[in-house]
């Protein structure tokens, strides 16, 4: 005899089903599942994040923004939401919010050299090369291959 409860599912279980969805490259079934997890439990904020993290992938550019602003909002101290989100405004040309939202993911996480190369990505396109080649330094020094061409580009 079947209970509906075996057809009920749970926000976990869709986020497992998304995550599943997103390492085989089904990047839209994944925001689906994802969806359906936050419907069920609206502050879950990892599912925000990584909703976020795929519609990236599909240069939704203004969805991401917002998913990565509401995992912040639910989660102030996930260095890696500020860190998409700082993608999201470096891709959208507001270098200042790439820069603002890179230095609160390193006050969070020190070592993130993503966050330390997109910063002097940022800081460049405004002109400021000094604090550009220093951040280039900096993810050099924690290991960033991106960092050693941008340094190469932008600090002669």
């Amino acid at each position: 005899m079947m209970t509906c409860s075996i057809w009920a599912q749970s926000a976990t279980a869709y986020f497992d089903k998304a995550m599943k969805k997103a390492e085989a490259g089904n990047t839209k079934g994944a925001i689906a599942d994802y969806t359906k997890a936050i419907n069920m439990n609206t502050k879950f904020a990892e599912a925000y994040y990584n909703r976020g993290v795929a519609k990236f992938k599909l240069n939704d550019l203004k969805g991401a923004q917002t998913d990565f602003s509401k995992t912040i909002e639910l989660d102030s101290m996930n260095a890696d939401a500020f860190t998409g989100r700082a993608n999201v405004n470096y891709k959208l040309q507001n270098f200042q919010g790439a820069i603002e939202d890179c230095t609160s993911s390193l006050g969070l996480n020190p070592k993130d050299y993503i966050a330390y190369n997109l910063r002097g990505l940022a800081y460049n396109n405004i002109g400021d090369k000094k604090n550009s080649c220093k951040d280039f330094s900096k993810a050099i020094e924690l290991g960033s291959q991106s960092a050693i061409k941008n340094k190469a580009t932008f600090c002669k």
